[in-house]
């Protein structure tokens, strides 16, 4: 194989590389979803279901849940609070669900595992 033609080849492969490296970091900005439904239950037994979520970001959990089901491909972590801060948090995984104790404050808000 003459010395041009491996060149060219090289060449190919490196534009070929770059151009798919470029689409991947265009595309990874967009609003990258949580695929599938976040259910719960509120205070007063109204269930509401957010479907994908974004993956970034907090989200609230109006106006508070007493059950929750993680439907998603991602694991959730959900709080006490409206801004996803503060302690006394719990990690639940896909295809699980937390349902409080009588006792227990209300969840406020939860964010994703990434």
């Amino acid at each position: 194989m003459p010395l041009i033609d491996q060149r060219r080849r090289r060449l190919g492969i490196a534009a070929g590389t770059a151009l798919l490296t470029l689409t991947v970091a265009g595309c990874s900005g967009l609003g990258r979803t949580a695929v599938g439904p976040v259910t719960y239950v509120t205070e007063r037994n109204a269930v509401i279901m957010l479907n994908s979520p974004l993956v970034k970001g907090c989200h609230r959990l109006f106006p508070g849940a007493k059950a929750v089901r993680n439907g998603t491909l991602i694991d959730i972590i959900l709080y006490r609070t409206q801004d996803c801060t503060g302690p006394g948090t719990t990690y639940l995984a896909t295809t699980f669900t937390d349902v409080n104790a009588a006792t227990s404050l209300p969840w406020r808000s939860f964010s994703t595992v990434h």
